[in-house]
């Protein structure tokens, strides 16, 4: 259920890179923690919510599964927990296959275990009386991404195991997007859904970074006035 007090409200946000707000900046092509005010951008003051962001570059659903456990007393003084997970899951581990393009390899976190793990956080959060809110995955650039990782690798070789089809990528990501949307669904899990908000803009391209998966500046302004435009009176109260 969502949260409607008029009190303060106290969120906790668990999630990947894109949860922490992570940008690859084309000066120096490295990767810094955007500088944003949270409060300003969705119009509520910080006396009214209080955020506490324990998102991680490089999270799986189970290293946030770990974390959620680490900090289970907290999660009954949320009023909401907002849950941005899969864009790590379903990611490969690109210099295997460089080298062994002919092999079999499985993502970092197969599909069914990706659901089941997710279930588990979900239920975990309930336990403690919490109210999680799901989110979906931004779309990658398939293109981008594919330059991205065969950076000093064989690009032949993962375009081989690719079956010469780069858009697999994306694909294969959309997979587990449609996989946090059906468990939000079958959970009764409220979602915030920052996909289509990028797939509606004319070319949702300019709002990603040249790695192809993380929001640029302009990307992360989208998410946020998602997040208003969805939630500002159910979680927000504004």
């Amino acid at each position: 259920m969502l949260h409607t007090t008029n009190k303060e409200i106290n969120i906790g946000v668990f999630g990947d890179s894109i949860g922490k707000g992570i940008v690859l900046r084309p000066d120096s092509n490295r990767y810094s923690t955007l500088k944003v005010n949270v409060h300003e951008v969705i119009g509520a003051d910080e006396s009214v919510v209080k955020i506490e962001n324990y998102s991680m570059m490089g999270s799986t659903i189970t290293k946030g599964l770990n974390i959620i456990e680490r900090h289970f007393d907290k999660i009954k003084h949320y009023s909401n927990v907002l849950l941005e997970f899969g864009g790590n899951d379903c990611d490969y581990n690109w210099k295997e296959i460089s080298e062994n393009p002919q092999g079999k390899f499985d993502c970092n976190t197969p599909i069914n275990q990706f659901r089941q793990k997710y279930t588990e956080l979900i239920k975990l959060i309930r336990q403690q009386q919490g109210n999680p809110i799901m989110i979906t995955l931004p779309p990658l650039v398939a293109d981008r991404y594919f330059e991205w990782i065969s950076k000093k690798l064989n690009k032949e070789n993962i375009l081989k195991w690719l079956n010469g089809d780069i858009n697999a990528i994306y694909r294969w990501q959309e997979l587990y997007n449609t996989q946090v949307a059906l468990l939000a669904s079958q959970l009764k899990v409220p979602l915030i859904d920052i996909r289509s908000a990028f797939l509606l803009q004319d070319d949702y391209r300019t709002f990603m970074c040249e790695d192809g998966i993380h929001p640029n500046e302009k990307g992360y302004s989208l998410i946020y006035k998602t997040i208003k435009e969805q939630y500002k009176v159910n979680v927000l109260n504004i």
